[in-house]
């Protein structure tokens, strides 16, 4: 097995030395799913706290921005890009999530995409909870990446 990258040799956390890493351009694609039954109230915009995808997109996105905020050893690096999409299918009340994440750095962006996903997710639920106390966030992914020393990956 792999040695872990974010374990020293005595098995302690540590942030990744990324200083000798050439600056590439890094991207990451995520996705995932939230169930609901008000999927119809979010296809109809009749969900009272307002515009479910326009606050869900905003909110990963800065999400993204906020990686290293969240997530302890995540390098804190420049995004050039990042794109949230949500679409609703009313039938299945479902609500697919995917997060696009580039940059040009010495370290990749997969946490980026991930905790994209997850808050635009979370506000998702959070927005419809009075409607679908139920509501519930699976499938969290990376789907791929590509860029840096291991070069592209796809699921």
């Amino acid at each position: 097995m792999p040695r872990l990258t974010h374990v020293d040799e005595r098995g302690q956390a540590r942030m990744v030395d990324v200083a000798s890493k050439p600056v590439s351009v890094r991207t990451a694609r995520a996705t995932g799913v939230v169930e609901t039954a008000a999927a119809e109230h979010i296809a109809a915009g009749s969900v009272p706290k307002g515009d479910v995808i326009a606050v869900a997109r905003v909110a990963g996105i800065m999400a993204a921005k906020r990686t290293p905020d969240l997530v302890p050893l995540c390098h804190p690096i420049a995004l050039h890009s990042v794109a949230v999409d949500l679409e609703v299918d009313s039938a299945t009340g479902r609500v697919s999530i995917e997060a696009r994440v580039t940059t040009a750095d010495r370290t990749g962006v997969e946490m980026e995409a991930l905790t994209a996903v997850a808050v635009a997710g979370l506000t998702v639920i959070d927005m419809v909870k009075a409607v679908d106390p139920l509501a519930t966030i699976t499938d969290i992914r990376v789907e791929e990446k590509a860029g840096g020393k291991s070069g592209s990956w796809h699921r």
